[in-house]
């Protein structure tokens, strides 16, 4: 990434511009210090519209029944500890 002074940067505006479609950066200071940054236009995607996967997923009738009590055998839940408290000096 390249750095360009604000006169540079006016008289070879062009220039610069043919790198950052290239892919480059270009940083424009003023007295040595960054002042703005010249990168490559990214158009935004196109906002999501609501529906267009009707019907290619179907959510099933049990979606939301509690899980059975087997999968859990008591695995899932650590045991607790005791909290101890730090005794300062």
């Amino acid at each position: 990434m390249d750095t360009f002074n604000i006169h540079a940067a006016k008289t070879h505006f062009s220039r610069l511009i043919d790198r950052v479609e290239a892919g480059e950066e270009v940083v424009v200071a003023r007295a040595g210090k960054p002042v703005a940054k010249i990168v490559p236009f990214r158009p935004e995607p196109a906002p999501r519209k609501p529906g267009l996967m009707k019907g290619v997923f179907i959510i099933p009738d049990d979606f939301d029944d509690p899980l059975p009590e087997e999968l859990f055998d008591g695995l899932l839940i650590p045991p607790r500890r005791k909290k101890t408290r730090k005794r300062s000096r």
